[in-house]
C-alpha cells in the first residue's frame, strides 16, 4: 500500500455532544495531521458537494483523501484507516481497510448507526462539552 499524504476531510455536527468528544479524539490523536475538520453546523461551513448543511448535519462524512464523499460506517472505516495507516505505517490499515470489503457486514454496522445515532440530541447540552 502506498503511503497516503493527502488529508482527509471529517464532516460533523458540532452541535452534538456526542460528536464533539468523537471529533475531539480524533484531533488529539492525528498527530500527523492527516485529517481536516469541519463543523457543518456553522453557518459559513461548506457542505460536501451534493449536499445540503441539513443533510451534513445528519449523518458523518468524510471526504477521503482521494476526493470520495463517504457517509455512516463507510465514513468511520476511513478514518480508522487512515488513524491506523498514520499510527502503525499502514498495517492496520490495510486490515481496517477490508472492513468494507464484501460480505464483512458493513451494513449492518450502518444500520445500527443509524438506530443509535438519531438518539445522540437527546444528550443534554451540558454533556461532553
Amino acid at each position: 500500500m502506498a503511503p497516503e499524504h493527502a488529508k482527509s476531510t471529517l464532516y460533523y455536527d458540532g452541535s452534538c455532544p456526542l460528536c464533539r468528544a468523537e471529533i475531539g479524539y480524533y484531533s488529539r490523536t492525528d498527530e500527523a495531521g492527516g485529517l481536516c475538520f469541519v463543523d457543518v453546523s456553522q453557518a459559513e461551513a461548506a457542505a460536501p458537494e451534493g449536499l445540503t448543511q441539513r443533510e451534513a448535519m445528519q449523518r458523518f462524512h468524510v471526504r477521503a483523501s482521494d476526493g470520495r464523499v463517504l457517509s455512516g460506517a463507510e465514513a468511520f472505516v476511513e478514518v480508522w484507516r487512515r488513524a491506523a495507516a498514520m499510527a502503525l505505517g499502514g498495517a492496520l490499515g490495510v486490515a481496517a481497510g477490508r472492513i468494507g470489503g464484501a460480505g464483512t457486514g458493513l451494513p449492518a454496522v450502518s444500520s445500527g448507526a443509524a438506530v443509535h445515532l438519531p438518539q445522540r440530541r437527546a444528550l443534554p447540552a451540558t454533556q461532553g462539552g
